[in-house]
């Protein structure tokens, strides 16, 4: 598919990935519409079809969704199924009334089972029940999959559905009450600095492994999926490389120069044990490789955050090299 000329809705694209997809589709020449949640409620068929009468998209990226940290999950599991699922069924339905030639729909790693086998391959996706933390979610997301192929057999619709690994970048939610872990733990380490503190409490005991993707590389995936991928299977997008939450915490301490002590609260939960992605698909499909690495993404993220907190000159912080 060209999308130079091409009418294409991104929900969520005021959002971190999504502002960052309509970037690219504007960059190739696409016609972007971006529909905000104040004047367009995707929880509601009202909200869905005014979108879709004032978008009148040929392209729809449905990136659009309730998520958060390990905290945020466990305190609205009920929210994060019902307005993840609600909003993404009733989309796909309404783009299938639409005729839109092409549907991609962002899916989640946090769909696995809790013990996949490592790395994590498309075709174990249905081999267990996810971690149960953010099991709410994971299922919400994994029921667009089986729409998106159930439209594709009974209708001829050409849905794609990709499944990015955490993500992490400029933009990101810095919330400490809602964010991820990259985010969470850069604010932490700043405002350890900034407030003269000698330690720094995080979560679990920094066990387990998670793999980052730069969210200007995703969107790059996302991008180049609707343009080269036209299949039914799910589609990991990630970066293939795999640290644990510890190394992770010393890296973003180092990186943002907080050298106090590190103290686990072991009575928090760690989450899944695991997480690393086979990315191997992404390349074979449509030529998807991540190019930014952990060091160089996260130098950007802390470089981000302090110009737009105020803290880059206060702290004297060097994360150009």
């Amino acid at each position: 598919m060209t999308l130079a000329g091409k009418r294409v809705c991104v929900t969520g694209g005021a959002g971190f990935l999504g502002s960052c997809v309509a970037e690219r589709l504007r960059q190739r020449g696409a016609e972007v519409f971006v529909p905000r949640r104040r004047e367009y409620d995707l929880t509601t068929p009202s909200g869905i079809d005014r979108m879709f009468r004032d978008a009148r998209p040929e392209v729809l990226f449905h990136l659009a969704a309730v998520v958060g940290g390990i905290g945020a999950n466990r305190e609205n599991p009920g929210r994060f199924f019902y307005e993840n699922a609600i909003m993404g069924i009733q989309l796909i339905e309404a783009a299938r009334l639409a005729n839109v030639e092409k549907t991609i729909v962002a899916g989640t790693i946090c769909s696995y089972p809790k013990f996949a086998p490592v790395p994590f391959r498309e075709e174990t996706l249905w081999d267990g029940y996810p971690e149960e933390t953010n099991a709410p979610y994971g299922i919400a997301k994994k029921a667009l999959l089986v729409q998106c192929q159930a439209y594709r057999r009974q209708y001829g619709m050409n849905a794609i559905f990709l499944m990015p690994v955490n993500l992490y970048g400029p933009r990101d939610n810095f919330d400490l009450h809602s964010s991820h872990v990259i985010p969470a733990l850069i604010r932490k380490c700043i405002e350890a600095r900034q407030n003269g503190l000698t330690e720094l409490v995080c979560w679990g005991d920094g066990s387990p492994t998670r793999e980052f993707l730069y969210v200007e590389d995703a969107a790059e995936a996302f991008v180049l999926a609707a343009e080269r991928y036209d299949g039914e299977e799910p589609v990991n997008i990630g970066s293939g490389e795999e640290i644990s939450i510890r190394d992770l915490v010393q890296k973003i301490a180092h990186l943002t120069g907080f050298s106090g002590q590190i103290v686990w609260d072991t009575g928090k939960p760690n989450g899944q044990p695991r997480r690393r992605l086979d990315v191997s698909r992404a390349w074979e499909k449509f030529g998807f490789r991540a190019q930014t690495s952990l060091d160089e993404g996260l130098r950007k993220t802390i470089r981000w955050y302090c110009e737009h907190t105020g803290a880059l000159g206060t702290l004297g912080l060097v994360t150009s090299s």
